[in-house]
């Protein structure tokens, strides 16, 4: 994507939240978790507190231009896949990142929050398997949460925040 685009698209915040991430990713390997900035970290926990189903996290930096990632997860019916997006866009709004758009909430078989570099997709169990998002982007490190993951990588950037 083109620089003049880029500017045209995002919004500032957005922009300068995608450059600190990447600065982090080179000066800091870390652990699998660790590759994600705050605000993945952020969206999914966010939908783990909802109950959400097949977290995973498409690493798309080497093969789409773009966006950086695509966080999925799974929600019962289309009640769970509204309250999952809307803890998502709520989490990050109350730190500072707003959602570019947010597309398929009213009909939530497949609800899309873009935040520019990177891209939570919120699908019903049988939108998610009919359009299989993890076969079709199979070039991509793929990443599969745990609730156990999650919970120790939000306490450590809850420790992390708080030693500033």
């Amino acid at each position: 994507m083109s620089g003049k685009l880029k500017e045209k698209v995002l919004s500032p915040e957005i922009e300068s939240a995608s450059i600190s991430a990447r600065r982090r990713e080179v000066d800091d390997p870390g652990t699998q978790a660790d590759r994600f900035d705050e605000r993945i970290l952020r969206a999914l926990h966010a939908a783990n507190e909802k109950k959400a189903a097949e977290l995973t996290v498409l690493d798309l930096r080497d093969i789409a231009s773009f966006t950086d990632f695509f966080v999925l997860a799974s929600g019962a019916n289309k009640r769970q896949v509204q309250a999952i997006a809307d803890e998502v866009v709520e989490q990050l709004k109350r730190r500072g990142t707003r959602a570019a758009r947010v597309e398929g909430y009213q009909n939530a078989e497949w609800v899309l929050v873009d935040y520019g570099d990177f891209i939570v997709h919120v699908f019903d169990h049988k939108a998610r398997r009919f359009y299989d998002l993890e076969r079709l982007w199979r070039e991509a490190k793929r990443f599969d949460v745990t609730s156990n993951q999650l919970e120790s990588e939000i306490s450590n950037l809850r420790s992390e925040v708080s030693d500033l």
